[in-house]
């Protein structure tokens, strides 16, 4: 199914499959008289729950990426998420905001497998992008989130279009709660260490270190995240780790997503750093790995060159599949209870 925003008319939209039902049903009810949205979380930090949003914060937000990106009026965008989350209904509120032309199709692992000509515009997860490596020379300008991208991930997207290609692809840091982003990283052609919030975002740290944004014209809350953060000057900042996935061992504290970043520049597999109750250290820091066991792989790490001699695991575990929530995400509190 293909939206023209700047000729739209719902009545000669023609749904083929449960998606595009969807995706036209969340139309009908955004060009309604009704003034909020209902939204779904992910679940991935807690417990799934619904909301409310206003839509003029949506289409504040919506402005914001489409100007951070250039995007206008006539652009062709590709909707490939859910609709259920906000990831998947912001792509139908930006196109409609700078009357875009949409390509709706059914969310999967390789969205991009039928595409035969150039998009302007595409939000996608990285499990979606690291199955489309051959196909991202269509898409100008992608946005990955709902999980961080990998260094092996980055490695495969500069090894797929080259050093020079003319495609900007960004990270997203955000949340439900933000309304998809606050802010972007670029990490093709240019890899960017830190993330660059939006024009009218305020950021700063409480005293855990952890990130608080205060921006009105998308949430009238300050909102405190809990996520550690190194903020570079009024609009920059690194992600370190989420203090609740924050393992002590031994006293020490250990950042899990720095650590899986440092082993997936070495490995293809997805990995998980995690703690175990233990006596001795009060968590014992073990690596999970999804696949089959592999000695090869034991070795790479083995070698590994860790900053620290306590961020080296004590245990690696090798399962078949490390759980993830609905949208992808990987899954940290069902995995610590199939250790």
């Amino acid at each position: 199914m293909m939206i023209d925003f700047k000729n739209l008319n719902l009545n000669q939209l023609l749904s083929e499959n449960e998606f595009e039902k969807k995706v036209k049903s969340f139309l009908e009810h955004w060009l309604s008289d009704e003034k909020t949205v209902l939204v779904q979380t992910s679940g991935s930090t807690g417990i799934p729950k619904i909301f409310e949003i206003e839509k003029s914060k949506m289409m504040n937000s919506a402005e914001m990426t489409c100007n951070f990106l250039g995007l206008k009026e006539g652009d062709t965008a590709l909707l490939c998420l859910p609709v259920e989350y906000i990831s998947g209904k912001m792509m139908v509120v930006r196109s409609v905001i700078k009357n875009l032309i949409l390509n709706v199709t059914e969310p999967s692992l390789r969205p991009l497998q039928n595409v035969d000509h150039e998009i302007d515009f595409c939000a996608m997860t990285p499990l979606q992008v690291e199955n489309s490596l051959d196909e991202l020379h269509w898409i100008k300008n992608i946005i990955i989130g709902g999980a961080a991208v990998s260094e092996s991930l980055k490695n495969k997207i500069f090894n797929t279009l080259g050093s020079k290609g003319s495609q900007r692809i960004f990270e997203t840091y955000g949340m439900s709660e933000t309304l998809s982003h606050i802010a972007l990283k670029q990490i093709y052609p240019v890899s960017e260490v830190f993330f660059t919030a939006f024009e009218n975002v305020d950021i700063s740290t409480d005293e855990r270190g952890c990130l608080r944004i205060c921006a009105p014209q998308l949430n009238a809350e300050v909102l405190q995240t809990n996520d550690l953060v190194e903020i570079k000057n009024n609009n920059q900042f690194r992600f370190l780790g989420r203090i609740d996935n924050v393992i002590n061992s031994g006293g020490a504290k250990i950042f899990p997503e720095q650590l899986e970043a440092l082993v997936k520049k070495e490995i293809p597999n997805e990995v998980v750093f995690t703690g175990r109750e233990d006596e001795r250290l009060g968590q014992k820091l073990i690596l999970v790995i999804e696949g089959q066991k592999s000695q090869g792989i034991i070795d790479k790490i083995v070698a590994i060159p860790f900053e620290k001699s306590f961020h080296r695991p004590k245990e690696i575990i090798f399962i078949e599949k490390i759980p993830r929530t609905p949208n992808g995400k990987i899954d940290r509190i069902a995995l610590k209870n199939i250790q």
